[in-house]
């Protein structure tokens, strides 16, 4: 049996707003979010708020990020997006506060089923506690949760949830230390 695209199953997803509404976001990710033309966080802040996201206090926003689909999203206070982050929002994404997602890194909660010839999507939600840092060019796959205070090191691929305090590096990633915070001196 081979695959069969032409008979391609979104597997019963739906995006959670109408299509006027999806629409609408695109143009503004796409102008907003997507470019360098609006620099400012509050203003992106607001606007996601509007879309339906909930959004902390002290969120920054750098340029060139792209987010799927706001109303998905939820991130604490202190969040920092860094340039060209890709939240693939299908599902759940939850941000704790005081978290680091770093330039270009790839927050994926939809994947296929290889198994099935009609190739169903598959969405599962991702999760990120607080205190976390994901690294520049790392990637979160669907259905992780990156636990309080771990680090996924840049170009990292993080298919399993991770540990407390763990730091983790490669592809797919492993535990390779544990992390210890210590109060400014």
């Amino acid at each position: 049996m081979n695959m069969d695209l032409g008979n391609y199953d979104m597997g019963g997803y739906r995006p959670g707003a109408s299509l006027p509404k999806r629409v609408l976001w695109y143009f503004v990710n796409a102008t907003v979010f997507h470019s360098w033309l609006l620099p400012w966080s509050s203003m992106k802040c607001a606007l996601l708020k509007a879309f339906g996201a909930t959004i902390g206090k002290g969120v920054v926003i750098k340029p060139r990020i792209n987010i799927k689909y706001p109303w998905h999203l939820t991130a604490g206070d202190n969040v920092w997006l860094g340039e060209g982050v890709w939240i693939d929002s299908l599902g759940a994404v939850e941000i704790g506060s005081n978290v680091c997602i770093s330039q270009e890194a790839y927050l994926l909660t939809g994947n296929h089923d290889y198994k099935i010839t009609t190739f169903p999507l598959a969405v599962k939600g991702i999760t990120i506690e607080d205190g976390a840092w994901v690294g520049a060019r790392a990637v979160i796959c669907p259905g992780v949760k990156i636990r309080e205070n771990s680090i996924v090191t840049a170009g990292s691929v993080i298919t399993r949830d991770t540990e407390l305090n763990g730091i983790y590096q490669g592809n797919p990633a492993k535990l390779v230390r544990s992390r210890t915070l210590a109060d400014p001196a």
